[in-house]
């Protein structure tokens, strides 16, 4: 799984990484959705258009999606889990919805848009954008079509959802940072430590990106049982996903302008599905626990984990609802995605 990188390996790893970093600082400031990956991903693909050589250590690669690992599992707390037993039928309906999607997105993707079977699971997929890219990367499978469908979807639920809540009554402000406490240093050190364990554990059993999945885990119990509180630090996050945008923008190579539409028009038709069965779902569980349906709207749209519960906060929704629902779509999908790609694979 991790080997010693060479050095010339590790120089090229260094340019590339500068280039996706001043790729991601651009795609800041032209206000670009998810620019922590589109920026490195488009200028990195460039530049390999361009005749620089691109590309990513392995060794690198893999203790990226460990961190990446460990930060997506810094989602789950006490307060979640607690939710999690208070409503179980919301959860129940969520796990069903999220299987329902998953599958008919998938099938829509491959005979309507001739994407491979394993591609159109990711590229389906509603949410958990780290792992689908990672897990991608990790199969060598068509992540650039499924990064442009993805990114479509984010940015189509970041615009779609506000509206909706505006629709039923609700007044948003234009912009709500969410702040939580640094992840404590050895804390840190024991997760990555935990994760690297579980990683090759899992690796044994053939399953892929098992370093990311390794750190999923141990940060998922470290946290739900709050024995290690507190979010990654804000660069270290960047970090890893900028890396990951580098890795994606070193695969840019070679798409044209016909596939970039049909990937723009398979992102706008997997969102209508996803949407539309995310509202049918949140419909279902406002009316059987009376509950207001733009909460369970925003608990149950699979758009990024910090906008929707910032924007559950806005609306007066219970927070430990919202960020439940969310955690658990992520913990379903961290199950459903590898299930449904693995069974492809054998």
């Amino acid at each position: 799984m991790l080997s010693l990188p060479t050095r010339s390996s590790l120089v090229v790893t260094g340019q590339t990484l500068i280039i996706g970093g001043i790729g991601a600082w651009i795609a800041d400031i032209l206000g670009a959705p998810i620019a922590v990956l589109t920026g490195p991903a488009a200028l990195v693909s460039i530049a390999a258009l361009l005749g620089v050589r691109t590309g990513i250590d392995d060794t690198v690669r893999n203790l990226t999606f460990l961190l990446i690992g460990v930060s997506i599992g810094s989602g789950v707390d006490t307060s979640a889990t607690q939710s999690m037993l208070r409503w179980p039928l919301a959860f129940v309906v969520l796990g069903v919805m999220l299987w329902a999607t998953l599958w008919l997105c998938s099938r829509v993707l491959e005979r309507g848009f001739g994407m491979v079977r394993r591609s159109a699971y990711l590229a389906a997929a509603p949410g958990h954008l780290s792992f689908v890219v990672s897990l991608s990367s990790a199969l060598d499978l068509d992540t650039t079509r499924i990064v442009v469908i993805q990114s479509v979807r984010l940015l189509a639920l970041t615009l779609t959802v506000p509206v909706f809540a505006l629709f039923m009554g609700y007044d948003l402000p234009q912009q709500i940072m969410l702040q939580g406490p640094d992840l404590a240093w050895h804390h840190l050190g024991i997760l990555l430590a935990l994760g690297l364990v579980a990683g090759f554990i899992l690796d044994r059993f053939g399953l892929p990106a098992a370093l990311l999945i390794g750190g999923m885990v141990a940060s998922s119990i470290g946290h739900g049982t709050g024995l290690t509180p507190g979010v990654m630090h804000p660069w270290l996050t960047f970090l890893g996903l900028m890396t990951v945008g580098t890795l994606i923008g070193a695969r840019f190579n070679g798409i044209t302008r016909r596939a970039l539409i049909q990937s723009l028009t398979a992102g706008l038709t997997a969102t209508a599905l996803t949407t539309s069965t995310s509202l049918l779902a949140a419909l279902a569980v406002a009316w059987a626990l009376e509950f207001e349906p733009a909460h369970v709207l925003v608990a149950f749209a699979p758009g990024g984990l910090e906008t929707m519960i910032a924007m559950g906060l806005t609306i007066g929704a219970d927070p430990g609802f919202v960020a439940a629902c969310h955690v658990a779509r992520l913990l379903f999908l961290t199950v459903l995605i590898p299930a449904f790609v693995g069974r492809i694979h054998r």
